[in-house]
């Protein structure tokens, strides 16, 4: 049984401190019915919570830490630097070191504008998106998630091209009321929009691989189709890759499957876990930035030299050749161990995956949009705990998705997938 008496105890005077007593809600166990461990340290594939309890960590810090905990080079990097200071509010070296390096691998943007989280960087991209048409209104997916942005914390609304509806205490309906949510997968909604409103839709925006409401894999004539729509009719295409950027390839999804967006937008990653974002466009597109154009972004920690150190080190080790299709095979590596076992058995389970990124998925069926989801997860819920017990760390959700680090070798993935085999067993047997 795991230790929990210092974590526990934590949480108990964290909640005299936060809401919840988290600072995220995707940190607490709510969706699992326990109370979050607190991590004192990471290293490598691996992380301990403070009553010392090891567990190979597939949260990555949900996605950023594509490395490992603690990697060499970003550690050195970062220690070099933070001699120097931690913020200047002035532009440095270190900003035009990691742009440089991010843009000459990248022939989707020509100029990026550094801020501080992913939510931040969408938030802009959907500015500069409007700005730049001088439309109002942004056609979103169900399922996709980009942000605590109160324009695009919306769910879909009672009917077909219909605007969506807040889906958050706090945003008020007029702030929601240009934004239309329409089914994933589908087509025929996106068309029926721009037949609806011409001329009014300043872009369509979507994780090109949705991995924020489960891995909602789409296929490239989906996402071919919705660029033949935005440039029939003036519309910007907005790729959030905010976890799929130098995740699945160093371009992200635009490079995996090919296809050109109008706006990018990146999350922590670029900054090896500390706190950065970015967006990016062709710079006819980047030209409405402020002060160079009339759309304001302003940002006080924007290009914060650590970071931006951290990131150096991270994406230097990210563009070597090689590395993404090393990631991708041993991600299958141990996904398919998994599944082959549960075939085996005859368990409903089946690990989703693309590139370094995996689902649980209990329906052991091909599932595009979030309304195909099955919502109960009783299931996850015992197979997280179990999979606690055997040390093996996943984010508190059956809604979030795992990542595999170059830090998880072949051996460290082998033996975790023994343990989730074993933890199947618990679960469908149990």
């Amino acid at each position: 049984m795991l230790k929990r008496e210092k974590s526990e105890k934590l949480y108990e005077e964290a909640l005299n401190y936060f809401p919840g007593g988290v600072n995220s809600p995707v940190r607490a166990f709510k969706a699992v019915e326990g109370k979050p461990l607190f991590i004192k340290k990471g290293d490598g594939a691996y992380m301990w919570d403070e009553d010392d309890n090891q567990y190979i960590d597939f949260c990555c810090s949900f996605g950023p830490l594509i490395l490992g905990h603690n990697h060499p080079a970003v550690y050195s990097n970062l220690i070099k630097n933070i001699a120097n200071g931690t913020s200047y509010g002035a532009p440095t070296r270190l900003e035009n070191e990691l742009a440089k390096l991010i843009l000459s691998k990248n022939p989707f943007i020509d100029k990026l504008r550094f801020v501080s989280s992913g939510t931040e960087a969408a938030m802009s991209a959907i500015r500069l998106a409007r700005g730049f048409t001088g439309r109002n209104k942004i056609i979103k997916f169900e399922g996709c998630y980009h942000g605590h942005v109160d324009a695009l914390l919306v769910k879909a609304g009672s009917g077909l091209a219909t605007f969506g509806e807040s889906s958050s205490a706090g945003v008020p309906s007029k702030v929601v009321e240009d934004t239309i949510v329409i089914p994933l997968n589908d087509i025929a909604a996106v068309e029926a929009c721009f037949e609806k409103y011409p001329n009014e839709i300043a872009c369509i925006a979507l994780e090109p691989i949705p991995a924020n409401n489960g891995l909602l894999i789409q296929e490239k004539s989906f996402l071919q189709k919705l660029r033949e729509i935005c440039d029939k009719n003036g519309a910007l295409l907005f790729f959030d890759e905010v976890i799929s950027g130098f995740r699945v390839a160093f371009a992200g999804a635009a490079e995996f499957y090919g296809i050109t967006p109008d706006v990018v937008a990146y999350g922590k990653i670029i900054g090896g876990g500390l706190p950065v974002g970015a967006y990016g466009a062709k710079k006819e597109v980047m030209a409405h930035v402020s002060p160079e154009g009339p759309v304001y972004q302003a940002g006080t920690l924007s290009g914060n030299p650590v970071a931006m150190s951290a990131g150096i080190a991270q994406l230097s080790v990210c563009a070597q050749p090689g590395f993404y299709e090393d990631q991708a095979e041993r991600t299958s590596f141990f996904t398919s161990a998994v599944n082959a076992y549960a075939k085996e058995k005859g368990y409903p389970f089946k690990m989703v995956s693309i590139g370094s990124i995996f689902w649980l998925n209990f329906d052991n069926k091909t599932i595009r949009r979030a309304d195909e989801i099955n919502s109960d997860m009783g299931n996850f819920k015992k197979l997280h705990k179990t999979l606690l017990e055997h040390g093996v760390y996943l984010g508190p959700s059956g809604y979030e998705v795992g990542f595999v680090s170059l830090a998880h070798s072949k051996e460290i993935l082998k033996e975790a997938s023994e343990k989730f085999c074993l933890a199947l067993d618990a679960c469908f047997k149990g």
